[in-house]
């Protein structure tokens, strides 16, 4: 195999990471810190809210499927 082709994709990837390379040193470090903790804290509060409905959602469907199955084999 030719070693062209690493070294082109080597540059590509090394091209595509610094494209999301952010310069935060012109803030103060505890301004960073600050943004990212409530930045991480909402994303968290998202996923809390996101997984509770996505429980009512399970208890429903295994309330109404076990009592459709019930009425289900009751009738046959």
């Amino acid at each position: 195999m030719g070693r062209l082709g690493g070294g082109v994709l080597l540059s590509v990837v090394t091209e595509i990471t610094r494209m999301y390379e952010f310069d935060l040193s012109a803030y103060p470090r505890w301004l960073v810190i600050a943004v990212a903790t409530l930045i991480i804290g909402i994303v968290v509060w998202i996923g809390i809210k996101v997984m509770k409905l996505a429980l009512w959602l399970l208890l429903i469907a295994v309330l109404l499927g076990g009592f459709g199955w019930a009425l289900w084999e009751l009738f046959h």
